[in-house]
């Protein structure tokens, strides 16, 4: 029997189940995402050319979870599943069986950051130049926790970090121990696939923060970061595509190879590139 040359995902998608009651790991990242935002704002905003004192940060984040929660998932129903909402308008509000986008997410987050900043008299290019740095360790949690839950997976592929997601093969659900059997024979390398979930977190996550955090540890002017967390979105996602396999409804959408994603990103990066030009020769 052969051992097969590439990694079998076996992670419980199931954090905590109490009396019946199941917590997701990929619930716990959406707590890991808004408390590195808490803590990063606060010692932001410690410095003299932020727009918020350390004890408001709590409030931003307030609105911005309710930005996410409903952009996330009116994004993801417009751009992903607007013929299942067609089919079944309460599809809507059925969350708990999965459906966020990062750019609905994101017009929700701008809709909020312009409401707080209305409520405090802050400037909405100011007040998005002190969020933008704060965002990306949180996209980098939620791409962790699509990677726990086995979900987002990539394309097929023949790389030594390949990783058979059982979600993916076809032929409906088997159990555990018939995968685990055909994973040591190699009868499951055909298909294995890009972890395009840790990408994504080392991309948009990892990569944009450090990015953003090196970028704005100086005075830029006022819309400049925000452009930068624009920009660099766009090219990160739009490579990351590549590698991730497309919606199963939806394919590719244009020139037969791009996908949704970089359809939607391709606005954020030429938006980004604008306002960081609009900033400087404003500043100029």
């Amino acid at each position: 029997m052969n051992q097969s040359d590439f990694l079998l995902h076996r992670i419980d998608p199931v954090a905590i189940e109490i009396g019946g009651f199941a917590i997701y790991w990929y619930s716990l990242m959406y707590l890991v995402a808004f408390g590195a935002f808490w803590l990063l704002g606060r010692v932001r905003a410690r410095r003299e050319d932020t727009p918020l004192k350390p004890e408001q940060v709590g409030d931003l984040l307030f609105w911005g979870v309710i930005g996410v929660i409903v952009g996330g998932r009116l994004g993801y129903v417009l751009f992903y599943g607007f013929d299942q909402l067609i089919d079944d308008p309460v599809f809507l509000f059925r969350i708990r069986d999965g459906g966020m986008s990062f750019h609905g997410g994101l017009i929700g987050v701008l809709v909020a950051i312009w409401a707080y900043g209305r409520h405090l008299g802050c400037g909405f290019l100011r007040l998005g130049d002190f969020v933008a740095p704060l965002v990306p360790l949180g996209l980098a949690a939620g791409r962790i926790g699509n990677f726990i839950g086995g979900e987002l997976w990539g394309r097929r592929t023949d790389v030594p970090w390949g990783t058979i997601f059982p979600q993916s093969l076809p032929g409906g659900a088997t159990s555990p121990d018939a995968i685990q059997s055909q994973y040591l024979s190699g009868a499951l390398d055909e298909f294995a696939r890009h972890p395009s979930q840790i990408y994504q977190a080392a991309l948009e996550g990892l990569a944009l923060f450090l990015i953003l955090w090196l970028y704005s540890a100086r005075p830029r002017p006022t819309g400049a970061v925000g452009g930068a967390f624009l920009a660099g979105y766009g090219v990160f996602r739009f490579v990351a595509e590549f590698f991730r396999e497309p919606d199963a409804h939806l394919g590719y959408v244009a020139l037969d190879w791009m996908t949704m994603g970089q359809i939607l990103s391709l606005p954020m990066f030429i938006v980004g590139v604008a306002l960081m030009a609009w900033a400087y020769r404003s500043r100029a």
